[in-house]
């Protein structure tokens, strides 16, 4: 028998909080997914003024950095012409992303979920994914 943990709808919370507050000081309205350990999403909030095009940007960052337990922009480097990882952007019909601003959530050295962020630059992006990891991981 197999045991999962996962992130569950009280750490979404918390992750989408810490997001949130990143963006508000970085004046970009965000949208924020969180997902469980094999990318199934728990959770989604588009800030006021997030991008429409956004949603599901945010779900499948969120998506790839759990499901491949890897940071989104660590495929970028990887995906590009001449690389071992080109073209895995078009794998699972699309969903793969490649630009930052997906992290996986790990806890004790297991990824439980991951965390999208969707509607500035990639480093903003990025940079409001590490504020929610970093607030879920104090609330610990």
């Amino acid at each position: 028998m197999y045991s999962v943990t996962r992130l569950d709808i009280a750490d979404a919370r918390i992750l989408i909080a810490g997001a949130a507050e990143k963006s508000r000081e970085i004046g970009v309205p965000m949208c924020i997914a969180v997902t469980d350990e094999s990318g199934q999403l728990i959770a989604f909030e588009r800030m006021d003024g997030g991008k429409v095009t956004s949603t599901t940007i945010a779900i499948d960052k969120a998506f790839t950095a759990a499901g491949a337990k890897r940071a989104t922009h660590e495929y970028g480097a990887v995906s590009q012409p001449g690389k071992p990882a080109y073209g895995i952007n078009s794998a699972i019909g699309g969903r793969l992303m490649v630009v930052g601003g997906g992290l996986p959530v790990i806890v004790d050295g297991e990824v439980v979920g991951g965390i999208g962020i969707s509607s500035g630059t990639p480093d903003q992006d990025l940079a409001c994914a590490q504020a929610g990891v970093d607030a879920f991981l104090a609330a610990r």
